[in-house]
């Protein structure tokens, strides 16, 4: 191994270390309660070393969620294969996988769905592509199952979107909470809850007071089913 590439590798590993502790602090004490400082005397760096990898603790939160939002969505290939599948099918597999997220990474979860302090993402369009292109393969499934009769066409898709994950964001907060009753399962009452949540849209009426788009003081904003996630991507 050359002098460069051992060089990079050691950067890469230091900037490791730096998310990893962030991610801990971000979780553990809410995102506005951790300084630079923090990290940096958790790393046993100086603050001045930090900001030598990530110009500002946004920055850090943004490559966080940027990891998170690749480890929600996978590999692409993975949800092409769930083409052949009947589309509310695919749809109810697609949201699974949202939960499951909170499951396997329920830090990442935690920081990027239910921390409300943390940072928009809108400022950093480009860089969350892939998220957007992650969602609108779900819009469009959404869609799919209204053309097959399988979801009402009188609701529209980025507001069921929103209805499910609300749901499941509901349930994963109450694991990760350890808010569960005595015997109760996490995973059969998320799927109880996704069954039940879709059966319940199939027959719900319009749903005027929850339009996309509308507020009750007629304000236009972005929906959003949770913080960073909807509120930027949802749009």
């Amino acid at each position: 191994m050359g002098i460069r590439e051992r060089q990079e590798r050691d950067r890469e590993a230091v900037r490791r270390r730096i998310l990893d502790a962030a991610r801990d602090l971000f979780v553990r004490d809410g995102f506005e309660r951790v300084s630079i400082r923090r990290i940096a005397e958790l790393v046993e760096y100086s603050p001045a070393a930090i900001y030598g990898y990530f110009p500002s603790k946004d920055d850090i939160f943004f490559a966080l969620a940027e990891e998170g939002f690749r480890l929600m969505y996978g590999d692409p290939q993975d949800l092409d294969a769930l083409d052949a599948r009947p589309p509310l099918e695919r749809v109810s597999e697609m949201f699974w996988r949202f939960y499951r997220f909170s499951c396997e990474h329920p830090q990442y979860f935690a920081l990027m769905f239910v921390d409300r302090s943390v940072p928009r993402i809108g400022r950093e369009y480009e860089r969350f592509a892939f998220a957007r292109h992650g969602k609108q393969r779900l819009t469009e499934s959404l869609e799919a199952a209204v053309r097959a009769g399988a979801l009402p066409s009188t609701i529209a898709p980025e507001v069921m979107l929103r209805v499910v994950s609300c749901a499941l964001i509901g349930v994963a907060a109450v694991r990760m909470s350890d808010r569960l009753g005595p015997g109760e399962d996490a995973d059969v009452l998320a799927r109880e809850v996704l069954a039940i949540t879709l059966a319940g849209l199939q027959a719900a009426p319009p749903l005027d007071s929850f339009r996309v788009g509308s507020t009750p003081g007629g304000r236009v904003h972005a929906p959003s089913a949770a913080h960073v996630s909807s509120q930027e991507l949802r749009s």
